[in-house]
């Protein structure tokens, strides 16, 4: 039977099911500090916004990353 998702260009089906894989077997101890691990990297940046807004971002963020 045929996948009826879509997926990235770089992922597929089963980077996917292995992505699933890890988080269903991750424990809470691996979750916490994965989570806190994303707060600690100087390289991200943690914004908030209203739930309203989510589809307007993400829209400028397609339109912006050409896709």
């Amino acid at each position: 039977m045929k996948d009826p998702n879509t997926y990235p260009p770089v992922w597929g089906g089963e980077r996917v099911r292995q992505l699933l894989d890890d988080y269903e077997h991750q424990t809470e101890e691996e979750a916490v500090a994965e989570d806190k691990a994303v707060w600690d990297d100087p390289t991200q940046t943690i914004i908030s916004i209203p739930n309203e807004l989510v589809p307007a971002v993400r829209a400028f963020l397609s339109k912006h990353l050409g896709k």
